[in-house]
């Protein structure tokens, strides 16, 4: 899988935002060891409590279809209607549903488009997750 390939399908992805609240729309694009794509978008609610990030919605997309094995991700958001300006980093709570289903050399690719794209691991991200071992 080219890189560029999953950072597309990560602005694609950003279109399905529902973010009439903050007016932040995110795309995730999550590339399974398989070679499958699962896209995912933030979802917002008034409430706040029940918005999920695009990152968790793509993961969740993925579990739920019995993946269980996961390469690289990519993310991308800003305003709601434009291109991307800064490269957005996935909150805490998506890095730790990341580290619950993914090892530390998790690639996680940052993008403004598909011709910026910082890479960086989920070791690097968050070093000292909480997991069984933890228990």
């Amino acid at each position: 899988m080219d890189t560029k390939e999953l950072v597309k399908a990560a602005l694609e992805a950003r279109e399905n935002s529902y973010s009439p609240y903050s007016g932040f729309a995110v795309g995730a694009a999550l590339l399974t060891k398989s070679g499958s794509i699962y896209q995912g978008a933030n979802i917002e609610n008034a409430g706040h409590s029940g918005t999920v990030c695009a990152e968790r919605t793509a993961i969740f997309k993925a579990v739920s279809e019995g993946e269980r094995a996961f390469s690289a991700m990519a993310v991308a958001g800003g305003k709601a209607g434009a291109l991307p300006e800064f490269f957005c980093s996935p909150c805490g709570v998506c890095r730790q549903v990341m580290a619950e289903f993914c090892d530390g050399d998790f690639i996680i690719y940052f993008a403004k488009s598909e011709n910026e794209i910082q890479e960086h691991t989920l070791r690097a991200l968050f070093p000292h997750p909480f997991g069984p071992k933890d228990l």
